[in-house]
């Protein structure tokens, strides 16, 4: 059988020898702990304490504030300073809990303690999840209970781990497949008692040669769990690309990985779902890798949720140059930031500091109708096409155009020789044809 993979994709520097043999290292935050009330997909959760209160490690300081919403929990032992707006790092002011750290780390009763899972029920799983606010660590941040709950359970096939880890420079994903496996297979095993009919799928691209060899061991002897190989290409982690490459099924925008019976979860997510069902542990820390040529020792963290970016630098041992560019999350998906003064959230996978902002550098130019942006398209659209519709404003064209086919991989703008903003644009016609179908 040959590798795994879909149609289209491009293969963009990849970066990952600046950080992947860094083993983990735990940080510890130094200053105030800044914890956003969105930093999920769905409602704001809701403060659940006030400025002058006493907090504890584990302990819920925000409610879910809807069906599709997420917890948010302490990391820390300390004082609430106050509820005020802080900016994120997609630019937004979001409404925050500020927590002074007393550096003593107190815990709730039970924090670390293992659970016999054997008698839990499903009923109890998907309680405990959502509990410990777990949501999608890839960075979509979808609530994680939520996508364990679909309507037709029975009709699950297939339980798929995202490895594939195909954004440049990131390696996360990788130190936790090559440090936490067991994790990793233990928490799969957990999500598999919820799906009487399903099997499992670990995908991981083939340049992770280590870490394909570790996990094929420790599923040697499980009959309903399968490592799969996939092709090193970008977009290989999305999650249409991935169904794809796995399954051979394919989704649209209109549809979900359930309606094909499928279910996506990142490494990450993952292990979070072992550590709470199986060490009452809730979601409070992530591991985000500090790479790029301006950082002095690129660096893979584990970090406790509401850290200062600031302080990831510093663990990095500082710029040795002056980045021209900064950026939450890789240079294909992430979101440039100007300001390092943002916390760590659940959607944090990495900080990427380059010394050239290589995008900034070229003037866009007319198309020049090459057609290199419809070869390397995963959503088999006419990238060319909806640039038209989006230049014009124009709602109505662009999705007839299947623009809202657009996963905003960004692989068009990369392969476009005319430099054209082309992944830019549609995120905007996107999010204005949303929020009108909303309206509407």
């Amino acid at each position: 059988m040959g590798l795994a993979t879909f149609t289209g994709g491009i293969h963009p520097y990849e970066g990952k020898e600046l950080s992947e043999n860094q083993p983990i290292e735990v940080l510890m935050p130094k200053g105030e702990l800044v914890y956003p009330l969105s930093q999920h997909i769905g409602a704001p959760a809701k403060p659940l304490v006030k400025k002058g209160d006493q907090v504890l490690v584990g302990q819920r300081i925000g409610e879910a504030g809807g069906f599709v919403s997420a917890h948010v929990i302490s990391s820390v032992s300390g004082t609430v300073k106050g509820i005020e707006k802080r900016l994120v790092a997609n630019g937004a002011m979001v409404d925050s809990i500020i927590v002074e750290n007393d550096n003593e780390y107190k815990t709730i009763p039970g924090l670390g303690e293992d659970r016999d899972v054997s008698s839990l029920s499903k009923q109890d799983i998907l309680d405990i999840v959502k509990e410990a606010g777990i949501v999608g660590l890839g960075g979509a941040g979808f609530p994680t209970h939520v996508k364990l709950a679909p309507k037709e359970p029975n009709k699950i096939e297939y339980v798929i781990v995202n490895g594939a880890e195909c954004e440049p420079y990131l390696t996360s994903d990788y130190r936790v497949l090559m440090e936490e496996p067991e994790s990793v297979v233990e928490g799969l095993k957990v999500m598999l008692r919820l799906f009487d009919n399903a099997k499992g799928i670990i995908g991981i691209e083939n340049n992770k040669p280590e870490a394909i060899k570790k996990m094929e061991e420790l599923v040697r002897d499980e009959p309903k769990i399968e490592v799969r190989t996939l092709l090193t290409k970008y977009p290989q982690g999305g999650e249409r690309t991935l169904i794809y490459a796995t399954t051979g099924r394919k989704i649209n925008s209109s549809m979900l990985p359930a309606d094909v019976g499928c279910v996506v979860d990142n490494v990450d997510t993952v292990a979070a779902i072992y550590r709470a069902v199986c060490k009452q542990t809730p979601l409070i820390r992530k591991i985000i890798t500090v790479t790029g040529d301006a950082i002095a020792s690129p660096k893979n963290f584990s970090v406790r949720l509401g850290t200062n970016y600031q302080e990831l630098v510093e663990a990095a041992g500082g710029f040795k140059t002056e980045p021209e560019k900064v950026i939450s999350g890789g240079p294909m998906m992430g979101q440039a930031l100007f300001d390092l003064s943002i916390p760590v959230s659940k959607t944090s996978s990495a900080l990427t500091c380059l010394t050239r902002d290589q995008v900034a550098e070229l003037e866009p130019t007319a198309c020049i109708r090459c057609g290199r942006c419809v070869t390397v398209c995963p959503g088999r659209v006419v990238p060319q096409k909806i640039m038209k519709a989006a230049e014009r404003h124009d709602l109505d064209a662009f999705v007839k155009l299947n623009g809202m086919e657009c996963c905003e991989c960004g692989c068009c703008a990369y392969i476009c020789p005319a430099r054209r903003p082309l992944t830019q644009a549609f995120k905007e016609m996107r999010k204005a044809v949303m929020a009108s179908r909303k309206k509407a």
